[in-house]
C-alpha cells in the first residue's frame, strides 16, 4: 500500500508540473484559464442575483474558490467557483437573516466538507452506476443549454447572427490551427465587431457592476452564539452535501475524459478548505463548475492546476484592470461558447438507436430517470441520488430472478434434496419459503446451498421459516453446502429471527 503524501507534496503535487518544461502545455493552460475567466464573469454575476447578494460577492467567490482549489484540490484542471446549486441553497438564509449569516454558513459548510472528506464520503462514488453517470452527463448538458435560453429570448435580432457566427468559428477555426482556443478567438472577434459597428446587444456589463478592488479578509458580522449556529447549520450542511456531490461527480467525469485518476478524498477536503477561505473573504461559496470545467478540459485541452489557478487570477485582473473592456463583451459570444460546450458534453452515443436496442431496458430507464429528475429540479445532486436508488431497485429485481430452487427425490423416496442457486437477500428470499412442498415431501429434507450465497438477515429468517414449517409436520431439515461467510451469518442469526 502506498505511503501517505507529505504535507509539502500535498500542496505541490507528486511530480514536477509539465507546464514548467513544455511551452506548448504552458500556452494551453494560460489560454484555457483566460477563456474560463471570461466565461465565469456572467455566470458568477447571475448566481449572485439568485443568492440575493451584490455581484461582487459571486465574483470574489469564484476568484478565491478557483485559486484555493488549484492548490489543495484533488482533481487538476477542474474549475471550482460560485455555482447555481449553492446559490439556491443559501438564498433563503440570506433573505431571512442577512449577509453575515450567509458568510457564516459558507465557512461552516467548509468545515462539514472537511469532516465528511476525512470520514471517506468520497468512497460512496463507487456506488454510482454507469447509467447514472451517463444520465448525469446528459442532464448537465441539457441544463447548460437551458441556462442560455433566457439570453436568446426577447433580445435584439443581431444576437442570433452573432451566436451563429460564434458557433461557426468554434467549429471551423480548429481546422486551421489549435494554437489559440477557438472560444477565445470567437469572443474577441465578436466583441470587436459589436464595438466597432456599434451594434446594440446585451453585454456582460448589463449583468452588473464589476468589482474595482481585491476582496479583503474579515470575520462575518454575526453574534457568535449557539442560536446563530443552529440557524446556519442546516443550510451549511445542505450546501456541503450538494457541493461535494457536484464536485465529486464532476471530478469523476474529468477522470474519464482525461483517462487519469484523481484523489476524491483530497478533493472533498480541498472543497472544504476553499469554502472556508471564500467565507472569510466575504464570498458566497461554491463547488465544481461543470460548464466551465468542460470549457477548460474538453474545449481548451487544459490538464493541470495552472489553468484552474489562472482562471481565478485572470478573473480578478479582467474585472479590476480591464473592467470597461470586459463589460463590452456581447453576451452572444459567451452564449455561443456555452452552447458548444453543451453539445460537446452530451453523450450522443447513449441515445443512438443501435445503443438503445442493445442496452438492457433497466439501464436506459435509470439514465432517463436521472435526466428527468435533474432537469425538473435543476439540482444535479437530487438527480444522482434518485438515479442511484432507481439503479439499486433495477439491480435487486434482476438479481432476485436469478435465485432458483430445484428438487430431486432419492430413488428410495426417503429423502428430497432441494438445490438453491443464486443470491439470497431480501428481494429473493421473500419468495423462497413458498418454493417447498411441505405436505408431500418425505421425512428427510436436504437444502443444498453450495451454489447460493446468504447476504442478509432476511435470508436467514426465510430458511428458519422453512425449517419451522417442516418441523411442524414432523420432518427434519439439513442445510448443507454453505460457504464460509454464509455459514457464519447463518450460525449467528439462525433461531433468532424466524417466527412460528
Amino acid at each position: 500500500m502506498p505511503s501517505a503524501p507529505s504535507p509539502s507534496a500535498w500542496l505541490r503535487g507528486s511530480r514536477r508540473p509539465s507546464w514548467l518544461s513544455d511551452p506548448k502545455v504552458l500556452r494551453t493552460e494560460v489560454l484555457g484559464g483566460l477563456v474560463v475567466a471570461l466565461a465565469l464573469i456572467p455566470e458568477a454575476i447571475s448566481f449572485s442575483i439568485i443568492a440575493g447578494v451584490d455581484p461582487a460577492v459571486g465574483l470574489f467567490a469564484s476568484f478565491t474558490m478557483a485559486v484555493t482549489i488549484a492548490l489543495v484540490g484533488g482533481r487538476p484542471a477542474m474549475i471550482s467557483a460560485a455555482t447555481g446549486a449553492v446559490a439556491l441553497v443559501i438564498a433563503p438564509l440570506n433573505r431571512e437573516h442577512g449577509f453575515g449569516y450567509l458568510v457564516t454558513a459558507v465557512i461552516l459548510a467548509g468545515v462539514f466538507q472537511i469532516v465528511l472528506g476525512a470520514l471517506g464520503v468520497a468512497k460512496l462514488m463507487r456506488f454510482v452506476p454507469r447509467s447514472v453517470m451517463v444520465g448525469f452527463v446528459n442532464s448537465l448538458a441539457i441544463l447548460i443549454f437551458m441556462a442560455q435560453v433566457p439570453e436568446m429570448t426577447d433580445v435584439p435580432w443581431p444576437v442570433y447572427p452573432l451566436i451563429a457566427a460564434g458557433l461557426a468559428m468554434m467549429v471551423f477555426f480548429p481546422k486551421l490551427t489549435t494554437v489559440v482556443p477557438a472560444p477565445l478567438v470567437s469572443i474577441v472577434i465578436l466583441t470587436v465587431i459589436t464595438v466597432a459597428a456599434g451594434i446594440a446587444v446585451p453585454t456582460v456589463g448589463d449583468k452588473g457592476d464589476l468589482p474595482s478592488s481585491l476582496p479583503v479578509p474579515g470575520l462575518p458580522d454575526v453574534p457568535f452564539t449557539l442560536d446563530t449556529l443552529t440557524t446556519v447549520a442546516p443550510f451549511a450542511f445542505a450546501m456541503a452535501l450538494v457541493g461535494l456531490m457536484e464536485s465529486l461527480m464532476t471530478a469523476k467525469l474529468v477522470d474519464d475524459i482525461t483517462d487519469t485518476r484523481s484523489s476524491k478524498t483530497r478533493e472533498s477536503v480541498g472543497q472544504g478548505v476553499a469554502n472556508i477561505v471564500t467565507g472569510f473573504f466575504g464570498g458566497m461559496g461554491g463547488c465544481a463548475m461543470i460548464g466551465q470545467t468542460m470549457i477548460n478540459v474538453r474545449v481548451s485541452g487544459a490538464r493541470t492546476r495552472l489553468s484552474t489557478f489562472l482562471a481565478g487570477a485572470f478573473l480578478m485582473v479582467l474585472c479590476i484592470v480591464f473592467g470597461p473592456v470586459v463589460s463590452d463583451i456581447p453576451m452572444a459570444a459567451l452564449v455561443a461558447v456555452m452552447v458548444m460546450v453543451s453539445v460537446a458534453t452530451f453523450d450522443w452515443h447513449s441515445i443512438a438507436p443501435r445503443t438503445l436496442r442493445r442496452m438492457p431496458l433497466g439501464e436506459t430507464v435509470v439514465m432517463l430517470v436521472t435526466v428527468v429528475c435533474v432537469v425538473a429540479t435543476h439540482n444535479l445532486a437530487i438527480g444522482v441520488v434518485v438515479g442511484s436508488i432507481a439503479a439499486m431497485v433495477v439491480f435487486a429485481r434482476r438479481v432476485a430472478r436469478l435465485a432458483e430452487v430445484t428438487a430431486v427425490t432419492d430413488p428410495d423416496g426417503g429423502t428430497v434434496v432441494y438445490r438453491v442457486t443464486g443470491e439470497l437477500f431480501f428481494a429473493s428470499s421473500n419468495e423462497l419459503v413458498g418454493q417447498f412442498s411441505y405436505g408431500t415431501d418425505p421425512d428427510r429434507v436436504v437444502i443444498d446451498l453450495s451454489a447460493a450465497h446468504i447476504w442478509d438477515a432476511s435470508s436467514v429468517a426465510a430458511l428458519d421459516a422453512v425449517e419451522t414449517k417442516y418441523a411442524q409436520r414432523g420432518k427434519t431439515v439439513e442445510i448443507v453446502g454453505l460457504n464460509e461467510p454464509s455459514a457464519r451469518m447463518h450460525k449467528t442469526l439462525s433461531g433468532e429471527l424466524a417466527g412460528g
